[in-house]
């Protein structure tokens, strides 16, 4: 590792957010025991605060939800001494009120994937608090205005789009936002005692809330192109929000008996 500036700070871009600084900012480059990160990690500064960026697809788009290595990625970013991770990401709603454009901070998750390794800990007896998926503080930050507070985030497996008969069962549920990248990540967040929170564009109402030929990538694509300078802002926004250091409530481990040592 190599690096002049320690990030307290990372934000993970989601499908069309490829890039967050100038072509000045450092490049790092990272071996973790779990291979290589989707992307390389740039860092660079922040309204005078040093943070990390990583492309959650790579730098075109190169990984599909289903294939990313998302272990690889938050453990380099804590072995880089991030503590906090705001995680841009193209959701569909499931509710006719947050069309597209609209920006969403979620308090919480269902899990829908199949398949995916969703933990560091693959031997010992350890089990991990996820009651509230997300900090507190870092949505709080998030927060600026005009954001939607609030509502559950299906995580499906991907990389297809959902049926109209799925789209509208999640609705039937009380859920309100479709996604394919939510998890594990915000679980291995957790496992590392990293303070996360997602930070949902709409792209599209899902395929069952109205009627019409579904969802298409290349419509997703456009919608979060015609929204990426305002997503890049409240990023921003929210980084100037956040506290420093880790919360109390994302410290889990405490007093545990961790099977790894963590970076």
């Amino acid at each position: 590792m190599t690096t002049s500036h320690r990030p307290e700070i990372a934000v993970i871009g989601g499908s069309g957010f490829y890039s967050f600084f100038s072509d000045d900012a450092e490049s790092v480059v990272l071996d973790t025991p779990y291979g290589s990160t989707s992307g390389p990690i740039t860092v660079g500064d922040v309204g005078g605060r040093s943070v990390a960026f990583l492309p959650r697809h790579g730098t075109a788009h190169e990984y599909s939800p289903h294939t990313l290595p998302y272990r690889a990625n938050m453990w380099a970013l804590r072995m880089l001494g991030v503590q906090r991770v705001f995680a841009p990401c193209a959701v569909g709603s499931l509710v006719v009120e947050y069309g597209p454009g609209t920006f969403v901070v979620p308090d919480q998750l269902v899990d829908r994937t199949s398949g995916r390794v969703q933990t560091y800990f693959d031997q010992g007896g350890v089990h991990v608090e996820f009651a509230d998926p997300y900090c507190s503080e870092l949505r709080g930050a998030a927060l600026q205005d005009g954001v939607v507070d609030g509502g559950t985030m299906v995580v499906v497996e991907g990389p297809r789009f959902s049926t109209r008969a799925e789209s509208q069962w999640y609705a039937r549920q009380g859920w309100t936002l479709v996604n394919m990248t939510g998890h594990p990540e915000a679980v291995l967040a957790r496992e590392l005692e990293l303070c996360y929170t997602p930070i949902a564009l709409v792209t599209d109402l899902d395929a069952g809330i109205e009627a019409g030929q579904g969802v298409r990538a290349v419509d997703v694509f456009a919608e979060f192109a015609r929204n990426i300078e305002p997503l890049k802002k409240l990023v921003r926004d929210a980084i100037g929000a956040a506290p420093s250091g880790p919360c109390s409530s994302c410290r889990i481990h405490d007093g545990a008996d961790l099977p790894i040592e963590l970076p």
